[in-house]
């Protein structure tokens, strides 16, 4: 007999309970109420079970029609989200995005940008990685991932398109506590070598053998930039962050910048952009998030202007 228990017994149970009565239920789903009430009647037989209590003028659930209720939402809910999981795949949409992010992209931005195409999308499942360097481009290249968003790593491969984000402003910082931190003016090359960096590395082949803005031999490698951050803070080495990281510690004076010789602040930012295979651009959900993402620099880099008037 529950075979043949249906989404539009479902949807009745559920519309007769939300309005209080029967008639109420089937005007929302544009029924009479006789057939509301025979088609309820005929799943309290099927399950065995008495949904409502009729004693009184208005329906009342039972406590097992209250319990059932929630498995009954839970049930058309599901049925929902696979129906336009359908249509969106008939419709060319992907049935899932895989994305991958640079560490160093602002996370403000992201959440911003993943917080709408989760209201775009509902039914769309999104795995988000969050990578440094090469381990950014890796799953691009693998095809693990439908593009990222990359900045860390300078270079990247000819079959891959670039489409510019924005800039990330950078600075290198130490904690006060650290002998750098004394230190007045732009500090040469060879002093910076005599203390330990703190350098970003990742988890992928591709940035192996090379570094990019390290100054000093003596170098610890971490692959969390909380962690680099924490390590900052504790006056274990000094070393680059993004600005909107550590903008609250330099203004508390938690850590301090401190400048190297030959590099002036102009200089210090990093360019941040999405990419992808040219041979496998993003589908409509993908084209959409990496529009979004550029829709939110705007008016982060208007607020960052505001902030820097005097």
């Amino acid at each position: 007999m529950l075979d043949n228990v249906s989404l539009d017994h479902l949807r009745m149970f559920i519309a007769a309970a939300d309005e209080g009565s029967f008639s109420a239920g089937g005007r929302r789903l544009r029924r009479a109420q006789s057939v509301i009430s025979q088609t309820l009647a005929n799943l309290e037989a099927q399950l065995g079970v008495k949904l409502f209590d009729r004693s009184s003028r208005s329906p009342v659930l039972t406590s097992q029609g209250l319990a059932l209720l929630a498995e009954a939402r839970a049930v058309v809910s599901r049925m929902d989200d696979f129906k336009a999981r359908a249509k969106g795949m008939s419709d060319g949409l992907e049935p899932e995005l895989s994305v991958v992010v640079d560490v160093m992209f602002p996370l403000d931005q992201l959440t911003s940008a993943v917080a709408a195409f989760q209201a775009e999308f509902p039914a769309t499942p999104l795995t988000l990685h969050v990578e440094a360097l090469g381990a950014v481009l890796q799953p691009v290249m693998e095809r693990r991932c439908a593009f990222g968003v990359m900045g860390s790593l300078p270079t990247a491969p000819t079959y891959l398109t670039l489409e510019r984000l924005l800039s990330v402003g950078m600075a290198f910082v130490a904690s006060p506590s650290h002998p750098l931190a004394s230190l007045k003016g732009p500090i040469p090359a060879r002093v910076l070598a005599q203390h330990r960096q703190l350098v970003l590395t990742d988890r992928s082949v591709l940035s192996q053998g090379k570094d990019f803005g390290v100054f000093s031999p003596n170098t610890w490698r971490l692959a969390d930039l909380g962690a680099k951050h924490a390590f900052l803070r504790a006056g274990l080495g000094w070393g680059g962050m993004p600005l909107g990281v550590v903008e609250t510690d330099l203004e508390d004076g938690s850590l301090v910048k401190i400048r190297i010789e030959d590099i002036p602040d102009t200089r210090m930012v990093m360019p941040m952009s999405a990419v992808f295979r040219t041979d496998r651009p993003p589908g409509p959900a993908g084209r959409w998030l990496i529009e979004r993402l550029k829709a939110s620099i705007a008016p982060h880099a208007r607020r960052a202007r505001t902030r820097r008037r005097p």
